[in-house]
């Protein structure tokens, strides 16, 4: 599997979401018949697809609005909600500095010295979604987990997500109290997922320690520059598939089947479908989400570690709006390049592949296919439309 690129030293290639293709078989179903249910713990969600847990795609709002359509949105305990009385000054300085001053103002708007984490503000976040009759999900880093999951859990959480660059079972630290995975998810009420993770031993340790379901994606997000700053990071398809690998692993073993939740890179309904091909059992996205109107960014979205004090990770992008919250998850689709109508996409990829829920999705056929986004599209290259935008 892996190819010389030195004396003494073999790399293995791996592949993206605009390298491959689904192939079709030999049944169809009809895309208003397919299941796309995805269950965690005792909760079920029509739609497989989170929100990812940027300042810049959800608050409170948005959680509520994403609930009631059937999916799932992250609410960042780490960034403004939870800062800020009135957080919505704050997003509008973000969308409204020059991209030169973007990234100073973020790091200086999440400075912990200056301006903390307020524990009240946890609750309150957390009461107010719940008052919108959804599920509440939060998300916060390893460092602050015991602390902000105890405030979370009595407001009335129903799912926790400590999410971190490179999530591991064995970090190695003297500055601060290192978070006892293993201890956090065997006290935990309620469901905890842990990320980011690419590797089948890294997945395979995280589940072993007791998560409910691991997320898997390091540096593919549209505002994230982890790739670039640290050189770090595998391939969706290949990370996904590698994931999912140690997934199956340890339903065999163990006899507990532990979600896949693949986080990044995907922009459209096309690379969404690709993963749960890859055997994905739901998505994080940001970007797609970032469009909507209710998404508290203003048309801009921004990286988790954009505001790292000394070495920011991400950066400030204009992804502007594009439609409603419904148009991009539901439809109707009022664009052609696949950003809108998520869901729709899937059923429809689904029962083309003859895919009768998401288990048998991972089932399909994936080909090499590195022409699959140009061939034939001249026309929609070159007047940047549809494909080619």
């Amino acid at each position: 599997m892996a190819d010389w690129i030195g004396i003494g030293r073999r790399a293995r290639r791996c592949y993206g979401f605009d390298e491959v293709a689904l192939v079709p078989g030999m049944v169809t179903v009809n895309p208003t018949e397919v299941d796309t249910t995805f269950i965690l713990g005792k909760h079920k969600f029509s739609v497989p697809i989170m929100a990812a847990s940027m300042d810049g795609v959800v608050d409170v709002n948005f959680a509520i609005a994403m609930g009631k359509l059937g999916g799932i949105a992250v609410l960042n305990l780490d960034g403004i909600q939870t800062r800020y009385e009135n957080p919505g000054e704050i997003l509008e300085q973000i969308a409204s500095a020059s991209p030169e001053e973007a990234t100073k103002l973020v790091q200086s708007l999440y400075d912990n010295t200056k301006f903390p984490v307020k524990e009240k503000l946890i609750a309150k976040r957390v009461e107010e979604i719940k008052k919108g009759k959804v599920p509440a999900v939060v998300s916060c880093i390893p460092q602050n987990a015991a602390r902000f999951s105890k405030i979370a859990a009595e407001a009335g959480v129903d799912i926790f997500i400590v999410q971190s660059t490179v999530a591991t079972v064995r970090h190695i630290a003297t500055e601060y109290k290192i978070l006892d995975l293993a201890d956090f998810c065997k006290n935990s009420k309620v469901p905890v997922i842990v990320g980011n993770v690419v590797t089948y031993d890294m997945s395979l340790e995280i589940m072993e320690a007791g998560a409910s379901a691991v997320l898997v994606g390091i540096g593919p997000g549209a505002a994230c520059t982890s790739r670039g700053v640290l050189g770090i990071g595998v391939p969706q398809i290949t990370a996904t598939v590698d994931c999912c690998a140690a997934r199956d692993y340890f339903f065999k073993r163990r006899g507990q089947y532990i979600p896949m939740i693949t986080d990044g890179g995907m922009r459209i309904g096309g690379e969404i479908c690709k993963a749960f091909a890859a055997g994905s059992d739901a998505v994080m996205v940001g970007s797609a989400f970032a469009k909507a109107e209710e998404a508290p960014g203003r048309g801009y979205h921004w990286g988790m570690a954009t505001s790292h004090a000394n070495l920011p990770r991400g950066t400030r992008i204009r992804v502007g709006t594009s439609g409603s919250l419904k148009e991009i998850l539901m439809g109707p689709a009022k664009v052609d390049d696949g950003s809108q109508n998520l869901v729709g996409a899937l059923k429809t990829s689904m029962g083309s592949l003859g895919a009768r829920n998401l288990k048998e999705m991972h089932d399909v056929e994936i080909i090499l296919a590195p022409s699959i986004q140009t061939e034939g599209k001249v026309f929609q290259i070159g007047q940047r439309v549809g494909m080619g935008k």
